[in-house]
């Protein structure tokens, strides 16, 4: 007796997310079509909340405007401070001295590690890691520390004001944010382990969701989003405010490579059954392509582990070259040397067998 097939196959379901919910940040109600655990479709409703800010302002002066702008992303307010600051002062054709404009770009660059941290995180916690919110949460807190030496406060902050800043920096406030800086990049590599190459953040995030680089470009998004998709703009460096001219620094833009290669890595081998000839010239097409999956497609059905048979001389030469091509490009991305590159590359690989 045959079993039909259709009916293990499950309906549709019509879920609601929000408007209020612990998982949404934000008032914001979502309608989601799922297919057991896939999301085919997601419908956003907006509306629940509206603060008449705009309104507001029409009816007050300048400087007065600054708590509004402190609450329209409570984790950047500095941020929103800075851009509303920015406008006035061209509306009124204001120049600022220079020792503003640096203390300006000094505090929106830690205000924007503090926004990130929370965006790792909460990320993190979304997809089932725990750990790297708390450690993210802990630094931020280091940052909300300056601020609230800065200005008093930890979240709302009306610091930068249209003309200038509410006062100077404090004593010893340089000393401070150099020490927590010389403590906090080391930590960028600890958050790196811990997710970017975690085989269940990998396997909640890899391919899911992609965004084309066109897609992003109608839609209007911008900042990391937008360089995840492969678009290399930072208003900072292709239009610079405030100073930003002044300072030399490298904008990372995403390939959306990495992901899809450790899932390959630590995938199944997919060795066709044909002559090796055949299989060699298959392997060495993908080596030359230069797509870093194909490469570790060539790495994972090569790859021996210590119980099976030797690789022969021709299946060595093949695996090397495609570890060291593709250490390099991982290399590059992850900011490491090429042999710690190989020597992850090699444990996604043992993790596998």
């Amino acid at each position: 007796m045959s079993l039909d097939k259709s009916i293990l196959k499950a309906d549709e379901m019509i879920l609601n997310m929000g408007p209020q919910h612990p998982s949404t940040h934000g008032v914001l109600r979502l309608k989601i079509i799922t297919d057991g655990e896939i999301v085919n479709k997601v419908e956003p409703i907006i509306g629940y909340l509206h603060r008449c800010f705009e309104k507001h302002c029409e009816n007050l002066p300048y400087e007065q405007i600054v708590p509004f702008t402190d609450r329209c992303d409570y984790l950047a307010s500095m941020h929103m401070d800075h851009a509303y600051s920015i406008a006035v002062e061209k509306l009124l054709d204001i120049e600022l001295p220079e020792r503003v404009e640096y203390i300006r770009v000094i505090i929106a660059e830690l205000q924007r590690i503090a926004s990130h941290l929370v965006a790792i995180g909460t990320f993190g916690l979304d997809v089932g890691a725990i750990t790297p919110f708390t450690w993210t949460i802990r630094d931020r807190e280091r940052v909300l520390d300056l601020f609230e030496a800065l200005c008093g406060a930890r979240l709302l902050y009306n610091y930068i004001w249209p003309g200038g800043l509410a006062h100077d920096l404090p004593p010893n406030f340089i000393n401070n944010a150099t020490d927590f800086l010389d403590y906090f990049e080391p930590q960028i590599v600890e958050y790196n382990n811990l997710l970017t190459t975690n085989k269940i953040f990998i396997e909640r995030s890899a391919d899911v969701g992609v965004m084309p680089k066109e897609v992003a470009i109608n839609y209007g998004v911008s900042g990391p989003t937008l360089r995840a998709s492969g678009v290399d703009y930072d208003l900072r460096k292709t239009n610079p405010y405030s100073i930003y001219d002044k300072f030399d620094f490298n904008v990372p833009v995403g390939k959306g490579e990495m992901g899809s290669v450790v899932t390959t890595l630590k995938g199944r081998a997919k060795i066709k059954r044909t002559m090796w000839s055949r299989r060699a010239q298959d392997y060495q097409e993908k080596l030359n392509s230069g797509d870093p999956v194909r490469i570790a497609e060539v790495l994972r059905d090569l790859h021996r582990a210590a119980d099976q048979p030797e690789q022969s001389y021709s299946e060595r030469q093949l695996y090397e070259a495609a570890l060291d091509r593709l250490a390099r490009e991982f290399a590059a991305v992850e900011k490491i040397d090429q042999d710690t590159a190989e020597e992850r590359i090699e444990n996604f690989l043992l993790r596998a067998a």
